[in-house]
């Protein structure tokens, strides 16, 4: 599944900050765990899941914070964009959010993660149907 002819490019707000993604998503998610919507100042993050080697940084050199035992969230030191999260528990993947690609239409969330810590107002996404 993993088209190494995919080639994805985003960037943070002020531009100094730019990425590439190669190869299909290992997974595209929601996450509302409390950390996530503390960081994006938001009801969930939708995160894109790839191996950490498809995924190329360049720019200013990304600031870091251990939000978490084992986990680091990676943002533009000079407009606070998130740009990566990365944690132990999925060492050999680096997680882009979806709406710093340069076109997320195309990058639906198919699951939600930490749904038993969503806001109460926050709508999940309905199960899939069977075929």
């Amino acid at each position: 599944m993993d088209n190494v002819n995919i080639t994805r490019t985003g960037r943070c707000l002020c531009g100094a900050v730019r990425f590439e993604t190669r190869g299909a998503p290992r997974f595209i998610s929601n996450c509302h765990c409390e950390s996530c919507r503390r960081a994006a100042s938001a009801p969930c993050v939708t995160w894109v899941g790839f191996l950490a080697e498809n995924v190329t940084i360049t720019g200013e050199t990304l600031r870091g914070f251990a939000s978490s035992p084992g986990v680091t969230r990676s943002f533009c030191g000079a407009c606070g964009s998130p740009i990566a999260f990365q944690g132990e528990r999925w060492a050999d993947e680096t997680h882009v959010p979806a709406c710093a690609f340069d076109d997320p239409s195309t990058l639906a969330p198919a699951s939600d993660f930490f749904a038993e810590e969503k806001l109460p107002w926050a709508t999940l996404l309905a199960p899939a149907k069977p075929d």
